[in-house]
């Protein structure tokens, strides 16, 4: 590994579930999945075993091996699965407590003692990435963002389309560096957009001036702290470049009850090496 790639990752695992424990008598749970859906700790979900396995094999596969999971102190079953279930081999995982659900870029904040000043890959663990994008975040030698092929995900992911062409998208200027994450467009806005459009699935590689950019946003209008405007102030005050990383491949998506049975179709026989 040259000494502009990482090994590090940290994994959002902090949040409150709200749309995973909302109940949904269509969706195809059996036991066991159910009881973790009311939880709202998405990581847990078993398909066969626990889904943030898959997310963190592939995140080996990529070659990370340093984890940090961002946790809330109540989730101490996801502590104990990680500390005494299972004994990895390609990693070594740690913990990061965000003591309230305050936002994504709270929930980053808490890792600052885990990257040391050091860059660092930044995903969901409500998301199984392709290991190709994981790869060329670690491999890349700026801050950057992976940006999905719109078209791509409509054919490849879980996701019914309609929320796929509500999801966030990049806004990407002629030297491919991110100019704006757009949340929500809408059809006035997307239409202005160049073909293909590129999706937003929160898959980072940040440096530390993430930090100082987490630090100094207020609030959004839904009274979080939004990693996306920590990205735009980093862009826009701290003159931090993020390069664009096009990947033209899916990423399954595990927000809803409704995902389970197709994200457990679509990662069956895959192999899980922590």
């Amino acid at each position: 590994m040259n000494t502009l790639e990482t090994d590090k990752l940290v994994v959002l695992a902090r949040g409150l579930g709200t749309r995973m424990r909302k109940s949904d008598d269509a969706a195809a749970l059996d036991a066991r999945q159910a009881a973790a859906a009311e939880t709202g700790v998405k990581a847990l979900i078993p398909i066969d075993r626990p889904f943030l396995d898959y997310v963190l094999s592939a995140a080996a596969d990529a070659g990370l091996r340093r984890v940090c999971l961002v946790i809330g102190p109540e989730h101490h079953e996801l502590r104990e699965y990680y500390t005494e279930k299972v004994k990895p081999e390609r990693l070594t995982i740690e913990f990061a407590v965000q003591v309230e659900p305050k936002g994504t870029a709270d929930a980053v904040a808490a890792a600052e003692r885990f990257a040391a000043a050091e860059p660092f890959v930044m995903i969901n663990s409500d998301n199984y990435y392709p290991v190709e994008a994981l790869r060329a975040l670690r491999q890349q030698t700026t801050a950057a963002v992976a940006l999905f092929e719109q078209e791509a995900m409509l054919t490849g992911s879980n996701v019914p389309a309609e929320r796929i062409k509500a999801f966030a998208v990049g806004r990407i200027d002629g030297q491919g560096l991110l100019e704006r994450i757009l949340e929500k467009p809408d059809a006035a806005v997307l239409a202005a957009l160049p073909r293909p459009l590129w999706v937003s699935m929160n898959c980072w590689r940040f440096g530390p001036k993430i930090f100082e950019a987490c630090r100094s946003i207020g609030l959004s209008p839904r009274g979080e702290l939004e990693l996306t405007a920590a990205v735009q102030y980093a862009i826009d005050a701290l003159k931090e470049p993020f390069h664009a990383v096009l990947i033209r491949a899916a990423v399954l998506d595990l927000s809803r009850r409704e995902d389970v049975a197709a994200v457990a179709q679509r990662l069956k026989g895959t192999e899980v090496r922590l």
